[in-house]
């Protein structure tokens, strides 16, 4: 993350907690940077210098304008103004960070073979709950060269509890031991 995203996101963050609209702000500015990752085109056309401001404010207006806060199209608007658009992912994270500090959240990156259901995410949030007393935002992903298992990223900490995971320290302990 860039230093300007960490700044703007910042600035962001802290006029909408003043505001008493961090939480709607964060799922609208995450809605939006995924419609972002969706259409790369889009963000495109928005930083192309041979359109003129004026277009690129109206296009962001069309298309946000009715649908979120004020405040997040005025910074779109902003971000785009002054050339900066792409960094609007890094304003997201920025923006998450304080928020989830602020509201004591940790994220927990969840990679298993198959989809969790609702049962699995939510013992699994209560059990990530009581490991770092903070509540979770859980986000899974499936990878099947996982086996079977789970392997968690929570506060820079990895817990694997992969089969791929514990064959590896099995084979890591043997070779320690043959050395």
């Amino acid at each position: 993350m860039t230093q300007t995203a960490r700044l703007y996101g910042g600035s962001m963050y802290e006029l909408a907690a003043e505001e008493q609209l961090a939480g709607i702000i964060l799922e609208q500015m995450q809605m939006i940077r995924e419609l972002f990752r969706e259409n790369p085109d889009y963000v495109k056309l928005l930083t192309n210098p041979a359109i003129p401001k004026e277009e690129r404010n109206q296009l962001l207006e069309d298309a946000f304008g009715a649908r979120a806060e004020r405040y997040l199209v005025n910074f779109l608007k902003l971000l785009c103004e002054r050339n900066i658009l792409r960094e609007y992912a890094g304003c997201c994270e920025e923006f998450t960070r304080r928020y989830y500090a602020d509201h004591n959240i940790a994220e927990a990156v969840v990679t298993s073979a198959v989809p969790l259901d609702d049962k699995q995410k939510a013992a699994l949030k209560e059990k990530l709950k009581k490991i770092s007393g903070k509540d979770i935002e859980l986000k899974v992903k499936v990878d099947p060269e996982v086996l079977a298992g789970l392997r968690v990223e929570l506060e820079g900490k990895q817990l694997d509890g992969t089969v791929q995971g514990r064959l590896s320290d099995v084979s890591r302990k043997l070779s320690e031991i043959i050395v």
